[in-house]
């Protein structure tokens, strides 16, 4: 949907967006940059990437987030803070 949304944006123009385009492409340009992007001696786990999706994924409202059920958007999403802390 983003890629959709970034070549749709380079056709019409940015001010023929909708709110939940802009969603996609800030989605897109975050995904790139903190989810596939990793430094040379970043050593990041598997519970720090998956954080780092769940923040991404908070830029959506949850009417938004389908393919996801409910229960694991509750368990999961703001939950972030408390699983880099070792709360949750």
């Amino acid at each position: 949907m983003g890629r959709d949304t970034q070549a749709m944006k380079a056709v019409v123009g940015e001010e023929a967006l909708s709110d939940e385009d802009f969603l996609y492409l800030n989605f897109i340009e975050k995904f790139e940059k903190e989810f596939l992007t990793q430094g040379m001696y970043e050593n990041r786990d598997i519970e720090r990437t998956l954080n780092i999706a769940w923040d991404m994924l908070d830029i959506f409202p949850p009417s938004l987030l389908k393919k996801i059920p409910e229960k694991v958007i509750n368990q999961f999403k703001g939950n972030i803070d408390k699983v880099d802390s070792g709360k949750l």
